[in-house]
């Protein structure tokens, strides 16, 4: 039985098919009758070269089409022609219904978007919802900030009500110091001429033990320095650390392609060996036109 059906030629990943003639029982690649045409579906027109004369001519010897064939002819009106031709219509109704069917099927075209235009309209869909997201973001940024700078303001106001009380109570507190060394002075005065030497021997020990006292305490301020400059070289060493790994996870988090617009992950993915892309396209990554473009970077390597 004859067969009109595909043929594969080309060259590896750029395939081209030819439309042939032959034998059922042959190869796909074997000894075919006649090429009748080229079917392109690379390109995103589908293109085609079709002889339609041979083609019919083949279709009334009784040769079948395979179903990838009769979806092509059936595309170019050729089934349809079949079929006028069984039904005895003259070859004016044929021509003319023919024109009818194929004006129409051009209305149609028309209003189907090509495969470039559908891929375009997906990536402006995905970058409008990814600016969508980016914005909500933001906004929910500024909000906590907010709330966090009126919650600062609140606890800085507190702070200073308790610093008011504490200096009245301060102030309190010294008038009444005051009033009462005032009182014991005027009874020092009273106190005999004996009593005052003793003060005076009193006093000679006092001023020995105070300048003991201030020797012990300019040691401790000297200890005191030196364990406060200890704290504050670990204070740094702390934050220096703590702005490392902050610096780590910021490059890492905008190492991911959901963090990116479409069009630069897909950049970063086209310039990019396979081997570095690993983790850069993660699980929650819902852009077809991303996933895409890394499926397509696999397939070429």
């Amino acid at each position: 039985m004859l067969r009109i059906r595909l043929q594969r030629r080309g060259r590896k990943k750029r395939p081209i098919h030819h439309i042939v003639v032959a034998d059922n029982r042959k190869p796909r690649d074997g000894r075919i009758i006649e090429d009748i045409g080229r079917f392109d579906n690379v390109t995103p027109n589908n293109q085609l070269d079709l002889d339609y004369d041979r083609a019919l001519h083949w279709l009334k010897k009784g040769a079948q089409p395979s179903d990838t064939v009769r979806s092509i002819f059936k595309d170019e009106g050729l089934m349809y022609h079949m079929h006028l031709i069984r039904l005895d219509k003259s070859e004016e109704e044929i021509e003319e219904t023919l024109s009818e069917w194929r004006e129409q099927r051009d209305e149609k075209e028309d209003e189907v978007p090509t495969r470039k235009e559908r891929q375009q309209a997906l990536l402006e869909a995905e970058e409008k919802e990814f600016q969508k997201q980016l914005q909500k973001k933001a906004e929910e940024a500024a909000k906590e900030k907010a709330k966090q700078e009126a919650l600062s303001s609140e606890e800085d106001d507190e702070t200073d009500e308790e610093s008011t009380e504490t200096e009245e109570d301060t102030q309190e507190a010294s008038a009444e110091e005051d009033t009462q060394e005032a009182e014991e002075a005027v009874e020092a005065e009273e106190d005999t001429a004996a009593e005052d030497d003793v003060d005076e021997k009193k006093a000679a020990e006092a001023q020995e033990d105070e300048s003991d006292e201030d020797e012990e305490s300019a040691e401790e301020v000297e200890t005191s320095g030196d364990e406060e400059q200890e704290d504050e070289e670990e204070s740094s060493e702390t934050e220096d650390t703590d702005e490392a790994e902050e610096a780590d996870s910021e490059d890492s988090e905008a190492k991911v392609s959901t963090n990116m617009l479409a069009k630069e992950a897909i950049s970063h993915i086209k310039n990019t060996p396979l081997d570095e892309l690993e983790g850069f396209v993660p699980e929650d990554e819902d852009r077809v036109t991303v996933q895409r473009a890394l499926d397509e970077k696999k397939e070429n390597d």
